[in-house]
């Protein structure tokens, strides 16, 4: 099954081709001067060039995008007795972020703990506060 669905994907992406150099064969055929329908032959090949340019660059150093950061670490300003459903929370770097979650924890009070904002592997940021087992997930709203 996996075999037949690659083979059906490139017969799929050989088509495009061909039917790209179908359009420039018929456009070709359309020319009346011999010179200038030889001519416009000749470039159809030349059009598929770029297949070349990337074997000349195979190898070479890509440039990737920079991945974005997987954490920050702030402190909390203030303080937390815990957090429901939209609660903001400051961070000392002028960051603000909500609570998107339903999630909600009481906590004993605690003055500017350490937090790590971190992003899991689906790009979804969680909340960690330093010493408490809950996480909640928030979106920077400032």
């Amino acid at each position: 099954m996996i075999l037949r669905t690659s083979l059906l994907l490139a017969l799929l992406g050989a088509t495009g081709v061909a039917l790209a150099d179908d359009a420039a064969i018929l456009a070709c055929r359309k020319l009346t001067d011999g010179a200038a329908r030889l001519g416009c032959y000749d470039a159809i090949p030349a059009a598929a060039r770029p297949a070349a340019a990337a074997a000349q660059a195979f190898g070479l150093e890509q440039k990737t995008p920079e991945e974005p950061a997987r954490s920050i670490e702030s402190t909390i300003v203030g303080t937390v007795a815990g957090w429901g459903p939209a609660t903001l929370f400051t961070l000392a770097n002028g960051q603000v972020w909500k609570v998107v979650d339903g999630s909600s924890a009481d906590l004993a009070p605690v003055s500017n703990p350490p937090v790590k904002i971190v992003r899991n592997m689906f790009g979804t940021l969680f909340l960690e506060i330093e010493g408490i087992n809950a996480s909640p997930k928030v979106r920077r709203v400032r």
